[in-house]
């Protein structure tokens, strides 16, 4: 299983559209991807190492495949498109990070 990572970068002046990301934007992406899309989950950021303190991330978007050729594929054809709609819902630039998830 491969997860792949979209991060938010929080900082000053960085703004999120929470309910468009995730009554929008992520529908978009599982649209456009279809099946190969095994999951989606969003993480909104709370704080920091402590209470008060400014979240790393605004927030944080996984998306489950079977194999990096799966999101490979997916986003080759439909990349393009899905970074375009970025601007909608955030100024942060996104980091992405493809993950191996490993089972206990």
């Amino acid at each position: 299983m491969i997860k792949v990572s979209v991060f938010y970068p929080s900082g000053e002046g960085k703004t999120f559209d929470m309910d468009y990301y995730c009554n929008k934007h992520i529908p978009f992406v599982q649209q456009l991807i279809g099946d190969t899309c095994k999951k989606a989950e969003v993480e909104q950021g709370l704080s920091g190492m402590a209470p008060g303190y400014q979240p790393v991330y605004l927030a944080i978007g996984h998306l489950l495949f079977d194999s990096v050729g799966d999101f490979t594929a997916a986003f080759t054809y439909h990349g393009q498109a899905i970074v375009a709609d970025v601007p909608n819902f955030t100024n942060s630039q996104p980091v992405l990070q493809v993950n191996q998830v490993k089972m206990r």
